[in-house]
């Protein structure tokens, strides 16, 4: 019986060859095709020959994580055979190409030696050498099916109908073709092939065109090789009825469109995985099609990013500057200059792996204390956390609202697992986008002042309010001289040291933090998913999918239910919030992206609670569906020893 439209696929190869635009056309046609996605991009921190490779999962449901298991591998080189074999299930298909047979593993450098030697020991066991041909051979004895797919030769056939001799030597055509092999083998629609591939490459028709006919070629060519093996793959995609305002989606490209929506006008950043590419989509669309610009700034280092973004926040325009850890770090001081002097200011942080450069392009929920208390001394931030694709981008309108309605550095986290990942979502809603500039006013009268008769200089820009607001207003304003100094100041902005003013102008700047858990809507804060349970998992960012997808599971297949409260607000922490949610959970589950388990801290700090149970993973790879789900299984049904499970799943 086949499976039909649920499949995880996987393509991999050297980073530089062409895996993204592979796994970047198979998911256009999955969506143009009326089908969900959810693909994973995993890149090593260099520019060519280390391994990349991207799953994407297949559903005509919403998809909201990826799986450990792979249903088809595509192969076009044999580390990616080598690498992901043992994820492969027993009846699963392996397309690869026939050039990579006799590959020696230990002809392949960049291959670990652990992955090497554990690959080895199972190979010698079952008789089979360590070859490429080996490693098939135990997949099939083990139930999959194996496709073999002549590329080279399929080139030069192309290369000679064409009458272009030059095209055999194109070998970068075949991460397409080998793409094409699999959707014939899956039984997919070939002319939605080709309108994803024109797609994607719509701004070279001359290449598109080719890679067309290179795609239907193969596709043709596995169609006719394996016809008479009809029934053999237990996999099929089907188009679905085309869906209406949806929309193909990347992480970063979601909070850079939050952003021109809420209206930010000028953006810097200082090049830095995974950040800059939200940047550089914005410098691909600065014209915003007659409704104004967004000025994006690269910087000469973290330092001037973030004191520019001040300094345009300053003026009135809404500004911002991403970056991830080690460029975070570095805008420490200017972060502090900002709470001080009450400028609203974005900064979008990418976490990803550390300390220091650690895994420059790998995953980790890592930074959360330090984007709470990043700075010395004691200042207002709000720091807020994005738990998916959508949510960044809703996200990234609220920063800046609440930037400029309390007059506050944000802190807007997201991550490398949400900022690469791509899925298919409902478009969005420019209904729920709402501005809020807060207390920008455009003159100045008796009531700004605190005098009957203003003068130069008697603006009170910091004047202290019962809520902790003063009237801001852009620099230049007339008649509203005011200023700005990294020192404690006075209503002016004019350095003091006198004590009962220090304290009183502490009190405002951190009274706000107060109005802001007062104002902001309770599920701006935390959110149960699910109905109320005795069993909570609690968490917070880009883990919320994989937690979503796990629950489902253990309803389905255990009948176990279980809620989860994901924490969207982490600094003021929404106390009042969280507790209720809690109330009357008995068993207590933390699941983060790192070592320490930050946000139990928060829970321990703020609503006295320690989890029961602690599930965390930093290998620098985003928790899946599957493994979650095998953790909360095993809780809930005691076979775990100890409070702590560390995942570890990861290629």
């Amino acid at each position: 019986m086949k499976v039909v439209n649920r499949l995880s696929w996987v393509t991999g190869g050297p980073q530089g060859s062409g895996v993204d635009t592979a796994a970047n056309i198979f998911a256009k046609a999955c969506a143009l095709g009326g089908l969900y996605i959810f693909g994973k991009r995993e890149y090593h921190s260099n520019i060519k020959g280390e391994h990349s490779y991207f799953s994407i999962y297949v559903s005509e449901k919403p998809v909201r994580a990826h799986v450990d298991y792979i249903d088809m591998l595509v192969v076009f080189d044999a580390e990616t055979l080598f690498r992901h074999a043992k994820n492969v299930v027993s009846n699963g298909a392996v397309v690869y190409d026939t050039s990579i047979a006799d590959t020696n593993m230990d002809d392949v450098p960049t291959l670990d030696r652990r992955r090497r030697d554990e690959l080895a020991s199972l190979l010698s066991s079952n008789s089979l050498e360590g070859t490429a041909r080996g490693v098939l051979k135990l997949l099939e004895m083990q139930g999959a099916r194996l496709y073999a797919i002549p590329c080279h030769d399929l080139l030069q056939d192309i290369a000679s109908k064409r009458n272009e001799p030059s095209l055999g030597k194109l070998t970068r055509m075949i991460n397409i073709m080998m793409l094409a092999s699999s959707l014939a083998l899956l039984e997919y629609d070939q002319q939605i092939l080709a309108d994803a591939i024109r797609h994607v490459f719509k701004a070279k028709k001359s290449i598109a065109d080719l890679n067309v006919d290179a795609a239907l070629y193969t596709y043709n060519y596995t169609k006719a090789k394996y016809a008479n093996e009809d029934g053999s793959i237990r996999y099929r995609l089907s188009p679905s009825k085309p869906m209406h305002n949806m929309l193909l989606m990347q992480g970063n490209q979601a909070v850079a469109l939050g952003k021109m929506v809420a209206g930010c006008r000028f953006q810097t950043y200082y090049p830095i995985t995974p950040a800059s590419d939200e940047s550089e989509f914005l410098e691909a669309n600065e014209i915003l099609d007659g409704k104004g610009s967004v000025v994006v700034v690269q910087t000469e280092d973290e330092i001037a990013a973030i004191s520019m973004a001040i300094g345009a926040g300053l003026s009135g325009a809404r500004a911002s500057t991403s970056t991830s850890g080690p460029g975070f770090s570095l805008m420490a001081e200017a972060l502090g200059w900002a709470g001080m002097n009450e400028v609203p200011v974005v900064v979008t942080l990418y976490q990803r792996a550390g300390p220091s450069t650690g895994l420059p392009t790998r995953h980790e929920q890592g930074d959360l204390l330090f984007a709470i208390h990043a700075g010395h001394g004691e200042f207002p931030r709000i720091v807020i956390a994005s738990g998916d694709v959508e949510e960044a981008f809703y996200d990234a309108v609220r920063a800046f609202n609440y930037a400029e309605r309390y007059q506050m550095p944000v802190i807007h986290i997201v991550d490398k697992a949400i900022a690469n990942s791509i899925i298919v979502c409902k478009e969005f809603n420019p209904n729920l986008v709402k501005i809020d500039r807060g207390l920008l006013v455009d003159s100045v009268d008796t009531a700004t002042f605190n005098v009957t008769t203003p003068i130069d200089g008697s603006y009170l820009r910091f004047k202290l309010t019962d809520d902790g607001v003063s009237p801001r207003v852009r620099l230049g304003t007339p008649n509203a001289i005011f200023w700005n100094t990294g020192d404690e100041h006075d209503e002016r902005g004019h350095i003091t040291e006198e004590p009962d003013l220090r304290v009183r102008m502490m009190d405002k700047r951190m009274s706000k933090l107060d109005l802001v858990l007062k104002e902001v809507s309770e599920d701006e804060q935390a959110v149960m998913h699910g109905y109320r349970s005795d069993a909570t998992v609690i968490s917070w960012g880009s883990t919320k999918g994989a937690i979503l997808d796990a629950i489902d599971m253990l309803k389905a297949d255990d009948g176990i239910d279980m809620n989860f409260v994901q924490v969207r607000l982490l600094n003021p922490f929404p106390s009042a919030r969280v507790s209720s949610l809690l109330e009357g959970t008995r068993l207590l589950i933390d699941v983060e992206m790192n070592y320490s388990a930050q946000l139990a801290r928060l829970l321990r700090a703020n609503i006295q609670r320690d989890p029961d149970y602690y599930v965390v993973k930093y290998n620098g790879r985003p928790m899946s569906s599957s493994e979650v789900y095998e953790a909360l299984k095993g809780i809930t049904k005691g076979s775990i020893k100890g409070k702590r499970v560390v995942l570890r799943h990861g290629v």
